[in-house]
């Protein structure tokens, strides 16, 4: 018997039936490691050192257990509603269409970002090994890739990435099987051959183990691709309407995909710091803070192995040149099937037109792909190098990921009957402390960062009123088109008039306003906009604003307390280290409580749990 028309499964979800439930347990954990081991372990131990020196190995292992904490929610509400570009979806489930769009931008904004990321990681990696190709260009120090052929070269690999999803799920997971065989295997050969000419004096001398002291062993979390190299355990959730028995694969290739690159990746980083050559970089020892400008800025693991002159090592610096075009190609196709599931998910729930939702005949949502891959070429623009770009895309996903602790027990509440696989015990302990996870590495990012996050994702703020808010039927069109113009167009003249948004670094750009009347500004545009949505709207559209204040009150706050601790530009911050995390605590803890309390029985999970009752009913033979 079917479903009675107005079940979930009926309307928010029939898309679900046209996507193909094809990929196994191996696959989907395979598909999560790829994700992690691409462009991080070629760059990321450079760039962590050059932030925290030797300490940067706690930095690893630290943002490891933050992961695994954050992904502890995310366990339950997987196993429960495997849904493919299930990260947006969860937010619409517990705090409805405003919530879920914000965090539905700001997701779909940073795995649209990530295939750029890799192709330009690949690039560089062959730009600096043969210079004659130019697709590097110098400036400042820092190797970009070069107009025309470095930022073509990034067009056509996208290209690629495009086609490789485009035949389907299956077809990429097998594609992507070998590739991540051999990413497990050549990062697990590269640190232990460079364990071989490990220098000890690299750990101690030179200012000690932390040379640049503790709060940088924070900061190197999510600035420096330690944060951006982890987060693949999403894969495992993204995918999940397309697994074989989700119930249990979901979780446990979650868990897997967490655990085999945290382990690579922290041993990575104490052998590639034992192995530095500070003379063969060209720098002076223990120079930490000018490693992104040295002489092995565009391939540190091959200068690593390179500069031992030892022939095995020389035979494995071959290999890893071959790995620096594999692994960040294998990353970036994996991620931008992310992106299609992700724009497919904002599709479900009409925050974009219902069209990214249709799939072609592979079961893949064609036009939320196009749209991804069209999207993602436009960052190497503005951000031509890895190392410019990665912050963003860290702070950018860590934020959507502070929806697994406040949803979790909103839908514990509201979805009490949906039958769940996977129940994490003492759930108000650990939803809490999930939550409290990803609002520091927030903070740690650092204000620069969160100043083009937050101005990028409050960005779409006018899409949501001009199209979603409007064809729901909570507001008319003209109060819709007027707030979202006016808003838009005071959002750029703010960003640009400001002089944070790409200045680049912490430096604000010459002329820009004093940080007072920044944030003044900045805060009064958001809070104008959010009040005038909530004014002109319905009483549905009102109790869906009024579930998403405690979202703002949250970005609003933390760019504040970024700008007035110690990873802000003040040099002598308001809040000393700690007190800037013990103060961004504070803001998460008020943030938590609100949150919960907002979450609200939306109609999406009513339906969703009404279906469920209904599958169950079916069930059930007459008389018993």
């Amino acid at each position: 018997m079917g479903l009675e028309h107005g079940t979930g499964r009926e309307t928010f979800e029939a898309t679900d039936k046209g996507l193909k439930r094809s990929l196994s347990f191996t696959q989907l954990l395979l598909l999560g490691v790829s994700a992690q081991i691409g462009s991080g372990w070629l760059f990321g131990v450079l760039a962590a050192a050059g932030v925290a020196g030797p300490a940067a190995i706690l930095s690893w292992i630290i943002a490891s257990v933050l992961v695994f904490l954050i992904a502890l929610t995310y366990l339950e509400l997987g196993a429960m509603l495997p849904r493919s570009g299930a990260i947006v979806r969860y937010t619409f489930l517990s705090h409805g269409a405003f919530s879920g769009w914000i965090i539905g931008w700001a997701y779909w904004l940073s795995v649209v970002s990530i295939p750029p990321i890799e192709a330009e990681a690949t690039l560089t990696y062959i730009g600096g090994r043969f210079p004659e190709t130019n697709l590097l260009t110098t400036v400042d120090g820092v190797q970009l890739l070069s107009w025309p052929t470095g930022i073509l070269s990034g067009f056509v690999l996208m290209f690629v990435f495009f086609a490789l999803n485009f035949f389907g799920a299956r077809f990429l997971a097998e594609s992507n099987r070998w590739v991540t065989l051999w990413k497990i295997t050549l990062p697990t050969l590269t640190f232990i051959f460079l364990f071989f000419i490990l220098n000890g004096s690299n750990f101690t001398s030179y200012g000690g183990f932390a040379p640049m002291g503790v709060p940088p062993i924070f900061h190197a979390i999510a600035t420096t691709g330690i944060i951006f190299s982890l987060l693949g355990f999403r894969q495992a959730l993204d995918f999940g309407g397309e697994v074989k028995n989700p119930q249990r694969n979901v979780p446990l290739a979650t868990i897997g995909s967490i655990a085999i690159p945290a382990v690579i990746y922290t041993l990575l980083q104490v052998a590639f710091i034992g192995a530095i050559n500070w003379q063969d970089m060209g720098l002076k020892g223990g120079q930490w803070d000018q490693l992104v400008t040295g002489g092995w800025a565009d391939g540190p693991l091959f200068h690593a192995l390179d500069s031992a002159n030892l022939a095995a090592l020389a035979a494995l610096g071959t290999f890893l040149l071959i790995d620096a075009a594999i692994s960040p190609m294998a990353t970036g196709w994996v991620y931008l099937g992310t992106g299609s599931r992700t724009g497919y998910g904002l599709g479900v729930y009409r925050n974009i037109p219902k069209k990214f939702t249709a799939s072609n005949r592979f079961g893949i949502p064609w036009l939320a792909l196009t749209v991804s891959a069209v999207v993602g070429c436009v960052f190497f623009v503005p951000a031509p190098s890895w190392y410019q770009l990665v912050g963003f895309i860290s702070s950018a996903a860590v934020l959507t990921y502070i929806m697994g602790g406040v949803g979790l027990p909103v839908l514990r509440k509201t979805a009490g009957s949906l039958k769940r696989p996977f129940r994490l015990r003492a759930y108000r302990f650990w939803s809490p402390v999930s939550f409290l996870a990803a609002v520091l590495i927030l903070y740690w990012s650092g204000f620069s960062t969160l100043a083009n996050v937050f101005t990028a994702t409050f960005i779409g703020l006018p899409f949501f009123t001009a199209y979603y808010a409007w064809k729901s039927k909570w507001i008319s069109a003209i109060p819709a088109a007027i707030i979202s113009v006016v808003f838009f167009v005071a959002w750029i003249w703010v960003a640009t008039a400001a002089g944070w948004v790409l200045s680049g670094s912490k430096v604000q750009r010459a002329g820009g306003w004093p940080f007072p009347v920044y944030y003044v500004v900045f805060c009064a545009l958001v809070i104008a906009f959010c009040a005038a949505l909530w004014f002109f709207s319905s009483k549905t559209g009102r109790r869906h604003v009024n579930a998403t204040w405690w979202l703002i009150w949250l970005l609003l706050a933390s760019l504040l307390v970024g700008y007035l601790g110690v990873y802000g530009p003040l040099e002598n911050p308001v809040f000393h280290f700690p007190w800037g995390m013990g103060v961004e605590l504070i803001v998460g803890i008020i943030t938590y409580i609100w949150a919960v309390r907002s979450g609200f029985d939306t109609e999406e999970i009513q339906e969703i749990v009404a279906g469920e009752a209904s599958l169950g009913n079916e069930a059930v033979p007459e008389g018993t």
